[in-house]
């Protein structure tokens, strides 16, 4: 659509094919540039899409209104394994309903404040905004974990 978009959401291998201005804030309307995806187990690469169901996923906020995307999630399907497998996209945690950036923002404002007040800024239920500090906190805590301790 405009490259100017494209820039400013900086997604990789995402274009945005239209932007909607809504009562509740902006729709952008993505678009995979690209044309095949690798199945996760054995990374055997897919050209075979076999449906498209788009999911809204919530972004940070552009010029202080809400911001949705509209994400293709492709389902393909991997002709090694014989299985189906819907498409793993970098900026969104599997089976969340908000960017990664978004959810750091969420957790950044709750160490400085509070889960209530954050809810009440971004117009999330307390509920949502625990579970994205739940889930970032158990992020933290499997990266920290999976460390070995060094030392004498």
């Amino acid at each position: 659509m405009d490259f100017h978009l494209d820039a400013l959401l900086n997604l990789p291998y995402i274009t945005v094919e239209s932007c909607i201005q809504q009562e509740q804030g902006v729709l952008l309307k993505l678009r995979c540039l690209n044309e095949q995806s690798d199945y996760p187990h054995c990374q055997h690469p897919s050209h075979e899409i076999h449906q498209n169901r788009p999911g809204l996923i919530r972004d940070l906020s552009v010029f202080g209104q809400l911001t949705q995307l509209q994400v293709p999630r492709r389902q393909c399907y991997c002709g090694n394994c014989q299985r189906y497998f819907t498409e793993c996209l970098s900026f969104v945690d599997w089976e969340r309903r908000h960017t990664q950036r978004y959810e750091e923002h969420l957790d950044q404002q709750v160490q400085s404040s509070s889960m209530e007040q954050v809810s009440r800024m971004e117009n999330l239920s307390w509920d949502q905004v625990q579970g994205v500090f739940m889930h970032r906190f158990s992020q933290k805590k499997n990266r920290l974990g999976g460390r070995k301790a060094t030392g004498p």
